[in-house]
This record gives structure tokens, sequence and C-alpha cells, in this order.
């Protein structure tokens, strides 16, 4: 026998799933997840009790290579895209809008192209580790997050939250690749104005 031939890599157990403990295990933080991206409490939890009911029918699938909370949380993940797709249907033509055009002018100066001085970035002020700032600093931000429109926010939320590639984003939410960067500039725009106008 080579020496090649005598390296052979461990293989690790299979991951065993437990639905009986599903709830205990697992459902508090997939209700987290779900909350961070839909901000409806009511909905977070239906989405929690459709993963479960999802997994179940598809126990037979799983093939262990996964721990079961990352399998579950794949699940959620998927139909907390399918809330982002139908929230956002039909929006992505209002993209381009006039309306968004409007926005960036009250952003921008349109002959120079710099800032407005209502909407010059100014310091955030967010340099500390103060645990109760941040709390009120995350707080501040889910309301402003959700004052963005709904394909924005599933946007958004897909690339900076779940760092989803752009390409997948594009295609679960039909939006063009050159939308998908408006919608982001745009998006991070406004957040700031907001964060700017009830942080600061």
């Amino acid at each position: 026998m080579s020496i090649a031939e005598s390296k052979e890599i461990p293989q690790a157990e299979p991951h065993v799933l437990t639905p009986h403990h599903w709830v205990e295990n697992h459902a508090d933080y997939l209700f987290n997840y779900a909350i961070t991206r839909i901000s409806e409490e009511e909905q977070a939890r239906d989405l929690v009790q459709e993963t479960f009911l999802a997994a179940l029918e598809r126990i037979d699938r799983f093939e262990g290579r996964s721990s079961e909370r990352t399998w579950l949380t794949a699940i959620l993940k998927n139909k907390v895209i399918d809330v982002y797709r139908k929230k956002s249907s039909g929006l992505g033509k209002n993209t381009s809008s006039l309306d968004t055009e409007q926005q960036d002018q009250d952003f921008f100066d349109p002959y120079d192209g710099h800032w407005n001085k209502a909407h010059r970035p100014e310091a955030f002020g967010i340099e500390t580790n103060d645990p109760l700032m941040n709390k009120e600093l995350k707080s501040i931000l889910q309301m402003c997050m959700q004052k963005l429109p709904a394909l924005w926010l599933s946007v958004f939320t897909m690339k900076h939250m779940d760092d989803e590639p752009a390409d997948l984003i594009c295609e679960a939410l039909k939006v063009t690749p050159s939308n998908f960067w408006v919608i982001i500039h745009r998006a991070k725009l406004n957040l700031r104005a907001c964060l700017q106008k009830n942080w600061i």
C-alpha cells in the first residue's frame, strides 16, 4: 500500500434529525432569523411553523451532511425569499421610476453631483461598544429598513444580511443586474438619511 493510499480521511458522523425536539431546540433561533428579515412577528411565527411542516414532509431527503439547524434554516431562508418575492412582485419596473429619480435629486445637487446640505453625511457616532447604544441603533436601523419599499428591503436584506450573491438575488426577485445595483445604492442612501435623522 502506498503512503498516499494509507492517508484515509476520516468521515464525519452524519447528522441525525430529532423532530420531537425541533421546537425546543430551534424555534427561538429560527424566529429570530425570520424576524430580523421580515420584521412582522405573526408572519415570522407562521414561517417557522411552515418550516417545521416542510421539514417533516422532506425528512427522507435529509442526507445528514449538515446540522439539523443548518438544514432547517435553509428551508426557512427559502420561505423568506418567497415572502420577498411576493411582496416585491411587479415592483421591479418601478425601480427606475420618477419617484426614485426625485429622491436622488433630493440627495444630490443636480449641477455638481455633490450632496445637498440637508443630506450631507455626518459622523454617525457609533464607534462605541456600549451595548445599550448598539441595541438602540439596531432598533432604529430596523425601523429605517421597514420604511424601504418592499423590493428594496428584500434586495438589501438578501445582500447585506444573508450575503447572497447578486446573481441569485436577481434571479429570485426578478430584477436585472443594473436595477440590482441601483436598488442597493438607493437603499443605502435612504438608510443613511433615516439614520442621520433618527439617530444623530
